[in-house]
């Protein structure tokens, strides 16, 4: 195609002629700039057409910046975080276009008992999509999700497969995060660091609250741990990793982000127990038992902790301990709300809930008087049902949330039987690294819920690729020495 050096360079000259020309009609004759962006369309097709790989690293650098539109333009009847979704929508096509076209894809992917729990997941998210009260509101939904698993699973595992591209997604996201972060601690001292009440809003507009942000340093800091104490990185890349670290645990504390800080406690026990090389059996058993015993002791559990009545407050120690403070303190008196009212919808729908996504609209019925707080709403703006389970439980019934608890699971017991299947060091700290920063969001998810947003999917469905694509090259690395 144009081979002629003459033809190309007359080409470009007209190309570049003719867009100029129609740049200056539309600034002239529309009053618009909106051409502008033409070119950018173009090169960003180009990208996904030549370089999935290096796509999917522009919508993860993006991700930690990316802002929702309704910040740019409000009063939209609809809202899409921008630039992540338009991309991940192509990403989403041109997939699809590439299944059909070449038919071709790692049969042992999709058939990984890890991908088996998505698809169950999805499954029944499709399935109540079309029994949903709101059945716009929960395609839309489902769509969100699918886009999201198939970056960030499905295309990130192929991506992964080339090993050294696991650290290179784990830094390009905290490249960019380090950007919101100097950025909010900037806002920060403008009323204070350890100002509390300035700590939920100075990280917008590239996050709605505090929770969303200190469930996202959580994430990456068991990554960078690691990165920073590891036996085989050189001497520069530990110090580099051990500088990012402190600023992540520096902005972890001034987040106030009390849920988040416990996430991070629970990870320190989960890898206490991997280094103790405690079967899942046994861990199994016993946080059922665990279970078991709130749920018979609960009326117990709720009067001792009726009489904690510290309330959040700048200094730190108060505002850990006022987590279990359900007399006073308004945040957790919200958080009791929206979970009685996802109990008393799910009771009214068990079998296939009110719809995907469909909680904000739905729970102001349900709640009762005396659950009402100073910051209640019957809108849903001060967050959804502030749970990763019970959301799902009052959205698609009781098969959803068990579909949940299913994935999380299987997720875990895939982790540790890589962990504790793989010799290579470098390997165990990755896999360690993927499992403890999911369980800082499975713990944070009991108190709120973040994964229909591009801030904590991205993540979250790209450290379960990292679980999976180490867990088949370990079966691969085992079954070649066992051929031996």
């Amino acid at each position: 195609m144009l081979k002629n050096p003459t033809l190309r360079l007359t080409f470009f000259y007209a190309a570049s002629l003719a867009f100029i020309l129609l740049n200056l009609w539309f600034v002239v004759k529309k009053d618009s700039l909106l051409i502008n962006v033409l070119p950018f369309v173009f090169a960003l097709v180009l990208l996904a057409i030549y370089s999935v790989d290096r796509l999917l690293y522009l919508v993860v650098f993006f991700t930690p910046l990316s802002v929702p539109l309704s910040q740019l333009r409000p009063g939209l009847p609809f809202d899409m975080n921008l630039p992540t979704e338009p991309l991940l929508f192509g990403v989403l096509l041109l997939f699809l276009l590439k299944l059909f076209s070449e038919r071709d894809f790692n049969g042992k992917i999709l058939r990984h008992p890890v991908s088996w729990a998505i698809w169950i997941y999805l499954f029944w998210l499709f399935l109540t999509s079309f029994t949903s009260t709101m059945p716009v509101v929960s395609f839309k939904f489902l769509l969100v999700k699918i886009w999201f698993v198939t970056a960030f699973y499905l295309l990130a595992i192929k991506l992964f497969e080339e090993q050294k591209n696991i650290p290179t997604f784990i830094w390009i996201y905290i490249v960019s995060f380090l950007i919101v972060i100097g950025y909010t601690i900037f806002r920060h001292t403008g009323y204070g660091l350890w100002n509390k009440q300035a700590a939920h809003f100075v990280m917008t507009p590239f996050f709605n609250d505090h929770t969303s942000y200190g469930a996202m340093l959580a994430m990456f800091i068991p990554f960078l741990t690691f990165f920073s104490f590891n036996r085989f990185g050189t001497v520069r890349q530990k110090w580099l990793a051990r500088t990012v670290l402190v600023i992540l645990l520096t902005a972890f504390i001034l987040s106030y982000t009390r849920a988040a800080w416990l996430s991070l406690f629970a990870a320190i026990g989960v890898w206490t127990l991997l280094k103790l090389k405690i079967r899942f059996q046994t861990l199994l058993v016993t946080f059922l038992s665990l279970t078991a015993f709130i749920l018979v002791f609960q009326k117990q559990i709720v009067l001792y902790l009726e009489r904690n009545d510290d309330e959040s407050s700048s200094n730190l120690i108060e505002h850990f301990s006022s987590m279990s403070n359900i007399t006073s303190d308004a945040s957790n008196l919200e958080r009791l709300n929206r979970w009685s009212c996802a109990v008393r919808m799910f009771q009214d729908k068990p079998v296939f809930g009110y719809g995907p996504g469909t909680y904000m609209f739905q729970y102001a019925p349900y709640q009762l008087n005396r659950d009402r707080t100073i910051i209640s709403t019957n809108a849903g703006d001060g967050g959804n049902a502030h749970s990763e389970y019970l959301g799902p439980l009052a959205e698609t019934g009781l098969v959803g949330m068990l579909s949940v608890l299913f994935l999380f699971g299987t997720v875990i017991f895939t982790a540790i039987r890589t962990y504790s299947r793989l010799n290579d060091p470098r390997l165990k700290s990755l896999v360690a690294g993927a499992l403890l920063g999911l369980v800082t969001y499975y713990v944070h998810g009991v108190m709120n819920n973040f994964l229909d947003t591009d801030k904590a999917s991205v993540p979250f469905w790209g450290f379960t690729a990292v679980i999976v694509v180490l867990d088949l090259y370990s079966r691969k690395t085992a079954a070649a020495v066992a051929q031996q």
